[in-house]
C-alpha cells in the first residue's frame, strides 16, 4: 500500500470514527434531554411541567369573597372558641394555592392561637393540625418576612400567609379554623385554589403537617455545651431528643419550620439530627449538628437570609451570643426522606441534649393515605415565654457576685 492510499484510508477511517462519535453524542444528548424531561415531569419540575397540556382538569376556587356583590370580602367576627369551615369540597382534586390574611394584627390577635386543621377523603380526624402562624412560617405570634418555595409570609410585615404545597384528595377535603385566641377574629380573608380532577394519578400521597412544642431539660440537670462542665453523657439512641415528627405508615418527609428560643447566650447548634426509619433502634440517618441539617455551617448568621429550600427567617445572633428567638427552615423537596413503615425525626437540644431550649416545630410530609397525627400541644402549653433582657442578665450577675462574697474585683 502506497503512502497516498495509506493517508486516504486513515482519513476515511477517521471520518467514520468522527461520524460515529457525533452520532453517539447526538443520541446521548437526545436521550439525556428525554430523560430529564421525563424525570422533571415525573418529579414535578415546575417549568417543564408547565408545557404539558392537561386533560380533564379544571381550576376552581373557594374564597371569602362577598357573594352579595359588595366588598365585604371576609369572614367576620369569629368568636373565641368558635370553629369555621373555610373549605368543603367533594370528589377528587388537589389544592395548589392558599392565601390568608387576618385582622386585627398579631399584637392584638395571636396567630399562635388560631388553629388550622385539614381533613382528607372524609376522615373524621385531621391529617394537618397546627397553629396558623407557625404553619405558614411565623413563630411566637411575631410578624416578619419569610420566603421559601412552598410557604411564605409576605409584605406587609409577613401579614399575607401563603402555601404552594400540593394537597391532593380523592373523596373530598375539608379545612377548618378554630379561634383559641381569647378575642374575636374581626376579619379572616382567604383564597383556596384547587384543581378539580376526574381521578388522582396512581400513588398520589396525602399531605400531612404536625406542630410540636417542648421546653427541654438538660441531661443530668446541668446546662452544658462545648464541655464547659465536663464531657456530658453519650447519646446514641436519642431517647431524650426533641421530637420533630413521629409518623406511622409509608411516605416521605418534605421539611420543617423550626422555632428556637434560647435563654442563654451559648451556641445551641451542636445538637445532632437523628432520624429513625422503619423502626430502627439506632438512627438510620445521623447528623453532625443542628446548623448542618439546615445547610449552614460554623454557627448562625447575624442577618436573616432566604433560599427556596432552606434559610434563617429570623436570627438571634448578636453581641450577647444566642439569647433570643431563631427561626430556621429546611424543605426536603429535592431530597425527600423516604420510609416504608415509619419515620421518627428527632434532634438533640444542644450537644448530647445539654441545653434548656424552648423548641417548637411544624413538620410536613406525604403519606400513602390520610393518616391520623398525634395531638398537638394545647393553648396553655403553647404560651409564649418572655424574652431574656438586660435586667435578667444583671440579676443573674448579682446572684453570681453574692455567691462569691461580693468581691469588688469580680469581673465576668
Amino acid at each position: 500500500m502506497n503512502g497516498v492510499r495509506i493517508k486516504e484510508t486513515i482519513r476515511n477511517y477517521g471520518e467514520i470514527n468522527i461520524n460515529n462519535y457525533i452520532m453517539k453524542l447526538l443520541t446521548f444528548i437526545i436521550a439525556a434531554v428525554l430523560s430529564i424531561t421525563s424525570t422533571a415531569q415525573q418529579f414535578g419540575n415546575d417549568l417543564t411541567a408547565l408545557t404539558e397540556i392537561k386533560q380533564n382538569v379544571k381550576s376552581k376556587r373557594v374564597s371569602s369573597f362577598d357573594t352579595s356583590g359588595f366588598n365585604h370580602d371576609a369572614i367576620s367576627n369569629i368568636k373565641d372558641g368558635e370553629k369555621r369551615t373555610i373549605f368543603d369540597v367533594k370528589g377528587s382534586g388537589m389544592i395548589n394555592h392558599i392565601w390568608i390574611t387576618i385582622g386585627p394584627e398579631p399584637d392584638k390577635l395571636s396567630r399562635n392561637d388560631i388553629i388550622i386543621r385539614m381533613y382528607w377523603d372524609g376522615k373524621e380526624y385531621p391529617s394537618v393540625e397546627s397553629p396558623i402562624g407557625p404553619f405558614f412560617g411565623q413563630g411566637w405570634n411575631e410578624s416578619y418576612l419569610f420566603t421559601s418555595a412552598p410557604l411564605l409570609a409576605s409584605p406587609t410585615d409577613g401579614m399575607a400567609l401563603v402555601s404552594y404545597f400540593a394537597m391532593p384528595f380523592a373523596k373530598g377535603a375539608r379545612i377548618e379554623i378554630e379561634n383559641q385566641a381569647g378575642t374575636p377574629i374581626r376579619n379572616f380573608y382567604y383564597y383556596i385554589d384547587y384543581l378539580e380532577l376526574d381521578k388522582l394519578p396512581a400513588n398520589t400521597g396525602r399531605f400531612h403537617a404536625w406542630y410540636n412544642r417542648q421546653l427541654t431539660s438538660p441531661e443530668g440537670g446541668v446546662e452544658n455545651e462545648h464541655y464547659i462542665f465536663g464531657g456530658g453523657t453519650a447519646n446514641k439512641k436519642g431517647e431524650h431528643n426533641y421530637l420533630i415528627a413521629d409518623i406511622q405508615g409509608k411516605g416521605h418527609f418534605v421539611g420543617v419550620n423550626y422555632y428556637l428560643q434560647s435563654p442563654t447566650p451559648i451556641w445551641y447548634g451542636e445538637g445532632d439530627d437523628m432520624i429513625f426509619i422503619d423502626g430502627a433502634e439506632l438512627p438510620t440517618l445521623n447528623g453532625t449538628g443542628t446548623e448542618d441539617y439546615f445547610n449552614t455551617s460554623w454557627g448562625a448568621p447575624k442577618l436573616p437570609y432566604a433560599t427556596p429550600y432552606y434559610g434563617y427567617a429570623k436570627t438571634a445572633y448578636n453581641d450577647i451570643g444566642f439569647i433570643g428567638r431563631t427561626h430556621i427552615y429546611r424543605f426536603n423537596i429535592a431530597d425527600p426522606i423516604y420510609f416504608d413503615k415509619s419515620l421518627k425525626f428527632t434532634i438533640e437540644h444542644g450537644s448530647m441534649n445539654g441545653l434548656t431550649l424552648d423548641l417548637a416545630s411544624v413538620s410536613y410530609w406525604y403519606q400513602s393515605e390520610a393518616s391520623k397525627i398525634p395531638a398537638i400541644p394545647g393553648r396553655e402549653e403553647r404560651k409564649l415565654r418572655p424574652l431574656i433582657n438586660g435586667g435578667d442578665i444583671l440579676r443573674w450577675r448579682q446572684d453570681w457576685r453574692k455567691n462569691r462574697g461580693n468581691d469588688p474585683n469580680l469581673w465576668n
